[in-house]
């Protein structure tokens, strides 16, 4: 798991761009409906399709977005996870400085006990 932070709060998307994670061609990434245009930046890139009042999506679609749902659910349990934490599911309280060395603790502690998951999931970069 690699981490990024921002003062305040920032769009994923916008913490995405200034990260300048370099992003091999073959690698695969799995985002959610905030990320729209990233297909500009990294073409091997599964982004679910938005509706709106005007324009419903087609059964194509429909599938589409439950093919990338599924796979993104792994994010969701790290997301859950990490939360055990109450390091993200609450306001963050002491210095600023330590919230980054806290948080990035936490990620090598999931990061060693789940290995075999990552090993297994393969090329794949989920972005929440």
């Amino acid at each position: 798991m690699c981490v990024f932070f921002a003062k305040g709060y920032e769009h994923d998307f916008t913490m995405f761009k200034d990260s300048r994670l370099p992003l091999m061609v073959e690698t695969t990434v799995i985002v959610d409906k905030g990320y729209q245009g990233i297909t500009k930046i990294h073409a091997n890139t599964l982004v679910p399709f938005k509706t709106s009042k005007k324009h419903k999506l087609t059964p194509h679609q429909k599938k589409h977005n439950s093919v990338i749902e599924r796979k993104r659910i792994v994010i969701e349990h790290v997301n859950r996870y990490l939360k055990r934490f109450r390091l993200l599911s609450s306001h963050y309280r002491n210095k600023q400085k330590r919230f980054a060395l806290r948080f990035s603790l936490i990620a090598g502690i999931f990061n060693f006990l789940h290995q075999i998951l990552v090993s297994e999931i393969g090329l794949i970069i989920f972005l929440f």
